[in-house]
């Protein structure tokens, strides 16, 4: 006889509980700052006790951290942005259009997530210096992402021949930045659509050949 695998009730509030504490924490950021945030106001937000983000996090220095890496990648699972469906996709795609389409979508929604806590980041930096210490030196991350990309960019129908890996991934990397998406869509008010629309246009020019075909 066949065992039914049941849900784990207490892995699911577990997460639950994660998440609802990770939520809390970001809006208490972004709405006073991390130096002035307490994980008592925390725990209060999410509705837990201060005991319990104590016991999940350890400190705040590892609760902003998740903040961070949680507006990354949209969720909280333990997945690498390269190993996500939507980057596997994109790079999978058969035209060096459509694979800038997709990056260009899916860069703007990690975007739109990481944009306002971007301030943050310094300013906790600036506060409590062991926490630039959580993320390694090295390599940037986004670099690595969009060297990625731009590896399997180069391959594709429609790319230009005349343009390097290494080209492609420093537009990449500069064009699809939190800098550049902040001064269009926070200083000068864009909307994220007409960002999308305007990064896949100045993309395409430069990686692809002939006239660019319509955004989205």
């Amino acid at each position: 006889m066949d065992t039914v695998k049941r849900p784990d009730k207490r892995a699911e509030r577990s997460r639950r509980t994660r998440e609802k504490v990770i939520q809390a924490a970001r809006e208490l950021f972004v709405a006073q700052g991390y130096g002035a945030t307490s994980l008592q106001e925390v725990a209060d937000r999410a509705g837990v006790a201060v005991q319990t983000v104590y016991f999940v996090f350890g400190n705040k220095r590892t609760l902003f951290k998740d903040v961070v890496d949680t507006s990354i990648a949209g969720d909280t699972e333990p997945v690498a942005t390269m190993d996500r469906d939507w980057f596997r996709a994109a790079c999978a795609a058969p035209a060096a259009a459509d694979l800038l389409r997709a990056l260009v979508r899916g860069t703007g929604e990690i975007l739109g997530r990481v944009a306002p806590i971007m301030p943050l980041i310094a300013s906790a930096a600036a506060t409590d210096p062991q926490i630039a210490a959580q993320w390694p030196d090295g390599p940037d991350p986004r670099y690595t992402v969009h060297h990625a990309a731009a590896q399997a960019l180069v391959g594709k129908t429609g790319a230009r021949r005349d343009v390097s890996v290494t080209m492609a991934a420093d537009l990449l990397f500069c064009l699809l930045s939190p800098q550049m998406y902040l001064l269009f869509v926070q200083d000068r008010g864009w909307s994220r659509d007409r960002w999308e629309e305007w990064a896949y246009a100045t993309l395409a020019a430069q990686l692809c050949t002939g006239p660019a075909a319509p955004p989205f």
